[in-house]
């Protein structure tokens, strides 16, 4: 199998995970997904992506905890399905986890999508919302490219897009990133957003 994880690739890599899972006698875990993965499963954009990223982990009382480190038995599954798949090592990556100490966009654990994908393993995938959220920042921190192809394709309205510009101004108050957000949105065609930040 490919690194290039479509939908059919994703989906097969989670229902193993749960297998493994099953399998290694493990806790069920509960995975809280952003990025690529989400927009693909949810059918917001038609792309592939590298890795499936593993923002939080759901808690028992329905709060959301820091994924990284994954949880050991979940990581170790991983691993398998990496080998049985052939995919890159770290297709399962909790690298957005530093999100949760800078915190979430308001109400997105209640807007989250989930799929089960057997008796030990449930996805949430992250909305449409919040992916603008998060689209926005990355697109501000990384220039143009797929985070902004991506920003574009999940075509935000203008409300949707003066409410992720207000709260990326909370994740980096910085009048550097500021400065850039603001071009940004008007390169982007959302001068009302850009004005409003």
């Amino acid at each position: 199998m490919s690194d290039k994880l479509t939908r059919e690739n994703i989906e097969k890599a989670l229902g193993l995970l749960d297998g493994f899972l099953r399998d290694m006698g493990a806790d069920p875990a509960h995975l809280v997904v952003c990025g690529g993965s989400s927009l693909i499963v949810l059918n917001l954009v038609s792309r592939t992506t590298r890795d499936v990223d593993v923002m939080a982990l759901w808690g028992e009382g329905g709060e959301l905890l820091c994924s990284k480190p994954l949880p050991p038995a979940v990581a170790q599954a991983g691993e398998r399905v990496a080998e049985v798949l052939n995919l890159d090592g770290y297709w399962l990556n909790a690298g957005p986890a530093d999100q949760i100490k800078t915190g979430f966009p308001d109400g997105m654990a209640s807007r989250l999508h989930p799929v089960k994908y057997g008796s030990h393993l449930t996805v949430s995938f992250i909305d449409r919302f919040d992916l603008i959220h998060f689209k926005v920042c990355a697109a501000t921190d990384n220039g143009p490219g797929r985070h902004a192809d991506d920003l574009l394709a999940l075509k935000p309205t203008t409300e949707e897009m003066i409410a992720a510009a207000k709260w990326a101004v909370t994740q980096d108050v910085s009048e550097g990133f500021r400065f850039v957000l603001k071009d940004m949105l008007r390169r982007l065609g959302y001068e009302q957003a850009s004005d409003a930040v």
